[in-house]
């Protein structure tokens, strides 16, 4: 299996949010990365509803929803109705993560679990298959532009270990830092999906970058 690529939207140009998205379209990126910060889980505020909105109108591409916010579960079915494919939510802070991610899968969205650096893999022993996505975050959790944290690429390569072990298909998406000098390292580690949000849409040309992750 190729790559996924996910550009994010949080590092896009929203004065021209339309053409940006038009961009991820032009590419052979699979999936647009959607952070939502509610300004408690994380030290900052994105976007919610009515963005999710106007990217499910201008793309056919998987949309992927990250939840950095506290009591996700309010909120589960109206983000798939606005137009989510997946959602994923932290380890850290939900308790009843086996609810949560039937509850994804029955409002008909892939569901995904997140995992700040300092989270461990084996904590997820036993609910791999719950997991349709496993998100290892390679900065902290809230802002982007920030630099990759190294010691993700040991931990995909641990998380691809588990997955192999309790044999399941769940996916392994890296977010954070992500660009063209640590991908290949990612990639070999196991990596399936790649989040990429600054590194591309900075780029001079981000369309051949998005192809240059996904080689």
């Amino acid at each position: 299996m190729s790559t996924i690529i996910a550009p994010s939207i949080l590092a896009a140009d929203f004065s021209h949010l339309q053409k940006d998205i038009q961009l991820i379209n032009d590419s052979v990126a699979e999936w647009v990365h959607v952070d939502v910060m509610d300004g408690v889980f994380v030290p900052n505020i994105s976007f919610g509803f009515p963005i999710l909105e106007v990217v499910k109108a201008n793309t056919s591409k998987f949309i992927d929803v990250h939840l950095m916010m506290v009591h996700p579960e309010r909120y589960i079915s109206q983000f798939v109705q606005a137009g989510a494919n997946g959602i994923s939510v932290h380890y850290e802070g939900n308790y009843h993560l086996h609810s949560l991610m039937q509850q994804i899968r029955s409002a008909g969205a892939k569901s995904g679990v997140v995992l700040n650096p300092h989270t461990p893999v084996s904590l997820l022993k036993g609910m791999l298959h719950l997991v349709d996505t496993l998100l290892i975050m390679s900065v902290n959790p809230g802002f982007g532009g920030q630099k990759f944290i190294p010691e993700s690429i040991a931990k995909v390569a641990e998380a691809k270990a588990l997955i192999q072990k309790e044999a399941c298909s769940t996916l392994i998406q890296v977010d954070g830092g992500v660009n063209t000098e640590n991908c290949l390292a990612l990639k070999k580690a196991g990596a399936d999906v790649l989040v990429a949000g600054s590194a591309v849409f900075k780029a001079d040309n981000p369309i051949e970058y998005i192809a240059q992750l996904a080689q």
